[in-house]
C-alpha cells in the first residue's frame, strides 16, 4: 500500500512537473491521496500570471465551496481568476495563488464520531503537499482563507481553531445557526446538515447542544477567546440583506464581535445567496486580504467617488412655515416648468454648506439620469414631532405630485420615532430611510408596533448602518426583525463608524432605492 501511495505522489509530481513546462497558470482536477481520509482529494490551482517568469514565492488563498458545489465552483462560478487577475493589473491587490479544494458536505470540520477527519486532513495533509508543490510563502501570515455558505463557515472555523496556520479569513454568507435556530431547525434537514456532523440524527431541541457543537459554534469558540487569541484574528464578514436564515445569524454574530471587543470588518450589501453576490463581494475582499499579506493596515472599501458639481442658487428654495426657515433642493427645470414632483423629506442636523454638498450630490445623480427628477426638503430636527400640521404648509409652496408613492422620509441620526407624529398611520409615505440611527437595542420594534398592519404593507425600508458605529445592535436587530416580519426593506452595513462623510457616501444609494420606490 505504502509502495503504492509513494508511485502515485511520484507520478503526480511529473504531472505537476509538465504543467510548469507548458506554463499552466489554471489547473482543475489536480488529485492530493488522504491517508487520514483514506481517499483522493481533488482540488483546483490558480497561479499567478506572472509564477513562470520569476523565481519568488507567493502567499496563498484557500478557497472553500459551498454544499453541494465542488473544487470548480470557485474557477467556473466565482471567476476567481479574472477577479485576481483584474486586481492585480489595478494595482488593487498583489499576486497569490488560489487554492480550491473539495469540501464534501462536511462543513470543513471533523465529524462527531472521528469517521471522516477532513479538518485533520487540511491541516496535517493539503497545507503542507500545497507548500511542497508550489513556491509558496510557508506561513500564516501569508496563508488566507476565503468561502461562501458552507465554505464560510468553513473559511470562519479554520481560523478560530487554527489562527497559528491561518492569518485572515473572508467568510461570506456564512451558513452558520445561532443556538434558537439549531434547536428548532426541521428534524429532516438538522439531520443530514447538522446533526451527523455534530451531535447524534434525531435529537431534537436542546438535546442538539452537545459538547462537540460548542467545541465547533464560532458563538462559543470566540466567547471562549482570551486576548492573546483574540489578537490572532484578522477576519472580514459579507452577508447579503436579501439571506433568510443567515440574515439573523450572521447579524447576531457580528453583534457578539462587537460586544466582545473583537476587531472585524463586516458589511451587509444588496443581495442573497447567489455567485453573483459573492462575486460581488471579490474585489475588497481581495484588498483586504492583500493589505494583510503585506501586514498593512486594511485601506478599506474601495468607494467610486464622482464629484458633484455646486448647484446655482435658484436651486435651494427657502420657506417659511410656522416662523421657521425649511430649505428645499430643486432640479434646475423646476422654474422653466409647471410640472409635480416626487419628494423626500430628510430630517437631519445639516449646516449650510452640508446642505448645500447634499443638494449638490442629489443633483449629479438627476444630471446623470441615475433618478428621476426629485425634490429634497430638509426638515430641522425639532420638526419631526409636528410633521402632520407643517407638511400641508410645505406642499401648499412646492409642487409635489399627488400621492404617498410620491413622498418618502428620511432620517440621518434619528434617535426617537413616533409613528403618529411621523405620519405613517395616514400613510403620507411609500419609503422610511434611516442613516446612521441613534436608536436603542429593542426601539424599533415598539415603533413598528405603532403602524398598523395595512400601513406596514404599503411602506418600504431603508436602513443604513455603519459597522463600527454605537448603535450596530439597534440597527441590526432592526434587520432582524423587518425580515422576520417579512416587510419590504433594504439593509446596508458599511465600513466606517458614521458621521456626516459617511452619511455622503451612502447618499446615491439611498436616493436610488427612494426614486425606484417612487416608481415601483
Amino acid at each position: 500500500m505504502k509502495k503504492t501511495v509513494l508511485l502515485f505522489f511520484i507520478s503526480f509530481l511529473l504531472i505537476l512537473n509538465s504543467f510548469a513546462t507548458d506554463g499552466l497558470t489554471i489547473m482543475e482536477g489536480l488529485i492530493m491521496p488522504s491517508r487520514i481520509l483514506k481517499q483522493d482529494i481533488h482540488f483546483s490551482v490558480c497561479l499567478p500570471k506572472t509564477y513562470y517568469n520569476e523565481s519568488r514565492s507567493y502567499p496563498v488563498v484557500y478557497l472553500l465551496h459551498g454544499l453541494g458545489d465542488d473544487a470548480s465552483s470557485w474557477l467556473e462560478y466565482g471567476r476567481i481568476s479574472q477577479y485576481a487577475d483584474q486586481a492585480v493589473v489595478d494595482k488593487e491587490a498583489i499576486p497569490m495563488i488560489f487554492v480550491m479544494p473539495e469540501g464534501f458536505r462536511n462543513y470543513y470540520v471533523n465529524d462527531y464520531k472521528g469517521s471522516f477527519l477532513y479538518q485533520d486532513m487540511f491541516i496535517q495533509e493539503l497545507v503542507p503537499y500545497i507548500d511542497s508543490l508550489f513556491r509558496t510563502i510557508a506561513d500564516k501570515r501569508h496563508r488566507a482563507l476565503m468561502g461562501y455558505s458552507m465554505g464560510g463557515f468553513g473559511a470562519l472555523i479554520l481560523h478560530l481553531k487554527h489562527s497559528d496556520v491561518f492569518g485572515t479569513a473572508v467568510p461570506l454568507s456564512i451558513s452558520i445557526r445561532t443556538d434558537e435556530q439549531y434547536m428548532t431547525e426541521d428534524a429532516s434537514e438538522w439531520d443530514q446538515q447538522w446533526g451527523r456532523l455534530f451531535g447524534e440524527p434525531g435529537f431534537k431541541g436542546a438535546d442538539r447542544i452537545t459538547a462537540y457543537y460548542k467545541e465547533n459554534s464560532p458563538f462559543y469558540l470566540l466567547s471562549a477567546m482570551s486576548p492573546a487569541e483574540i489578537s490572532k484574528l484578522n477576519i472580514y464578514i459579507d452577508n447579503g440583506d436579501k439571506e433568510q436564515t443567515l440574515c439573523r445569524s450572521n447579524e447576531e454574530l457580528h453583534i457578539l464581535m462587537r460586544s466582545l471587543n473583537i476587531p472585524h470588518e463586516y458589511r451587509v450589501r444588496d443581495g442573497g445567496h447567489s455567485f453573483q453576490y459573492w462575486c460581488s463581494a471579490l474585489p475588497d475582499a481581495l484588498r483586504f486580504i492583500s493589505d494583510a499579506f503585506e501586514s498593512k493596515p486594511y485601506r478599506g472599501d474601495k468607494v467610486r467617488s464622482i464629484p458633484a458639481r455646486p448647484i446655482s442658487d435658484g436651486q435651494l428654495h427657502s420657506l417659511a412655515i410656522n416662523s421657521q426657515q425649511i430649505f428645499a433642493f430643486v432640479p434646475a427645470e423646476y422654474d422653466e416648468t409647471s410640472r409635480f414632483y416626487p419628494v423626500i423629506y430628510l430630517s437631519g442636523k445639516f449646516s449650510p454648506s452640508q446642505r448645500k454638498t447634499i443638494a449638490a450630490s442629489v443633483n449629479r445623480e438627476i444630471e446623470n439620469n441615475s433618478v428621476c427628477q426629485l425634490l429634497l426638503v430638509f426638515l430641522p430636527e425639532n420638526t419631526l414631532s409636528k410633521l402632520n400640521s407643517i407638511l400641508p404648509e410645505i406642499e401648499e409652496q412646492l409642487r409635489i405630485r399627488r400621492g404617498y408613492r410620491f413622498r418618502a422620509l428620511a432620517g440621518y441620526q434619528i434617535e426617537r420615532m413616533n409613528p403618529d407624529s411621523l405620519s405613517f398611520n395616514q400613510q403620507q409615505f411609500s419609503s422610511f430611510i434611516l442613516a446612521d440611527g441613534y436608536f436603542a437595542k429593542d426601539s424599533f420594534s415598539g415603533f413598528l408596533s405603532g403602524i398598523s398592519p395595512e400601513a406596514l404593507k404599503r411602506i418600504s425600508f431603508y436602513i443604513d448602518a455603519p459597522d463600527k458605529g454605537k448603535f450596530y445592535e439597534g440597527n441590526g436587530n432592526a434587520h432582524i426583525l423587518l425580515r422576520d416580519k417579512e416587510l419590504q426593506h433594504e439593509y446596508r452595513v458599511r465600513e466606517g463608524d458614521g458621521g456626516f462623510e459617511w452619511f455622503l457616501t451612502g447618499l446615491p444609494a439611498m436616493i436610488t432605492f427612494t426614486a425606484n420606490e417612487f416608481h415601483k
